[in-house]
């Protein structure tokens, strides 16, 4: 998604207490960030506006959330939507980190020591054309990457509106060495979640009748 420019952005990011601006240098210890280090950590890979990641992180006050993101203009709008729904609920932001990051080079900012428990990809771009494949989140070389943190048995849950895309990745997985433990064509007739929690993408591609795509893949043992 492309979206203006927003002057205002890097300030309030920098000032932000749930704002990191060298991820790299957590790297291994992700846990130390967070007051309530004793919880488990998941990460959205593309948190856009925060929309997603605002409700979940709200929901699951037990669980701390990396939210990833390449663009400030994104992230920006990110803080402001966690901060909006956590002074709603008059609760503090603690369970919560945002980090401005390039995903292709995620293993520069995760390792083995982090132990991820779970990871969100939402809407990501399909990357239809040939050439440009490889720079898919959920393609081959990406995966592998991510079984680099992933704990043992950790899942991947990803949701997309793109057909060829969300065909293209159950092979992705199977390649990477992770196993569908379930997937669905029509997620707001199957919902293979347990609570659904819709993006801004997701309202929109429902609103003009097209069915969402998903699945959850377990990282399994590579002989």
């Amino acid at each position: 998604m492309r979206i203006r420019y927003k002057p205002w952005a890097r300030p309030e990011l920098e000032a932000s207490k749930f704002y990191i601006d060298d991820p790299e240098n957590w790297k291994g210890k992700w846990s130390e960030f967070f007051k309530n280090k004793n919880n488990a950590i998941h990460l959205e890979l593309g948190c856009g506006k925060g929309q997603f990641i605002s409700n979940l992180a709200i929901q699951n006050l037990n669980i701390n959330y990396i939210a990833i993101d390449l663009v400030d203009a994104m992230l920006g709008l990110a803080k402001r939507n966690i901060e909006n729904v956590y002074n709603e609920a008059k609760i503090k932001i603690d369970n919560v980190v945002l980090t401005r990051f390039d995903i292709e080079r995620i293993l520069l900012i995760l390792e083995e020591k982090d132990q991820i428990e779970r990871i969100y990809i939402n809407f990501c771009n399909p990357w239809p054309k040939g050439k440009h494949r490889k720079k898919r989140l959920t393609h081959t070389r990406q995966l592998i990457k991510y079984r680099e943190f992933l704990k043992e048995n950790g899942e991947i849950y990803f949701k997309t509106d793109d057909d060829d895309l969300f065909t293209s990745s159950l092979l992705y997985f199977k390649e990477a060495g992770f196993e569908v433990i379930s997937k669905t064509y029509d997620l707001h007739n199957e919902k293979i979640f347990e609570n659904n929690i819709e993006t801004e993408h997701e309202k929109m591609f429902s609103k003009q009748g097209i069915k969402i795509k998903a699945l959850k893949a377990r990282k399994a043992n590579i002989e």
